[in-house]
């Protein structure tokens, strides 16, 4: 019987992981990293990246080629950010027409996106502080990219006045978290980009 050339995996991020599974960095034993979800075959690595304080969707291969294919292709990626404050419509106009952010000391003008308001999704109970209601309140929005620059929708929301105060990847392309938990992980057949 024939092995899989590749493998490839699925995976609900927990908020407090970084997206990899070692680091050689001082401090790192102080940080959470994906090997602890399953078993995960030793060339294993991630297709784009989620940061420490950010949850949702991840997708994983061992072939690189497939990643940097799914990375460069502009697929759309969908994130559900809840943002300090009752987001407006000019905000999620402005977000909709690209953004003026410093993206690594560079200023950089987002592509045009959809963005939309959106009702509180259902998502898996965060590990995640988070503010209190009595502070003031709060809404969601879908964003969805083409590109993912670092803290990319953070920076956005941020820019027009609604900081994100939690986030999490909904889907890449067709594959999305829905009916999953944070930490489940599935194998799957293939990465279609």
């Amino acid at each position: 019987m024939n092995q899989p050339l590749h493998h490839h995996y699925k995976l609900y991020k927990p908020y407090g992981y970084v997206s990899q599974f070692v680091s050689r960095q001082y401090k790192s034993h102080k940080k959470k990293f994906l090997g602890e979800f399953f078993d995960f075959h030793p060339d294993t690595m991630s297709v784009g990246r989620l940061d420490e304080t950010s949850e949702g969707l991840l997708l994983l291969t061992t072939n690189g080629k497939l990643s940097h294919k799914i990375n460069s292709l502009g697929i759309e990626k969908e994130y559900y950010a809840q943002v300090d404050g009752l987001i407006s419509s000019e905000a999620i106009l402005a977000m909709q027409n690209g953004v003026q952010l410093s993206i690594e000391g560079k200023s950089y003008l987002t592509k045009p996106c959809k963005a939309q308001i959106i009702d509180t999704p259902i998502l898996p109970e965060t590990k995640q502080r988070m503010r209190h209601e009595r502070h003031g309140p709060t809404s969601w929005v879908s964003i969805t990219l083409t590109e993912g620059k670092f803290r990319q929708v953070r920076k956005m929301t941020a820019a027009v006045g609604f900081p994100t105060l939690r986030l999490a990847r909904y889907r890449i392309g067709n594959y999305t978290i829905e009916d999953m938990q944070a930490g489940d992980c599935f194998a799957v057949d293939e990465l279609l980009p």
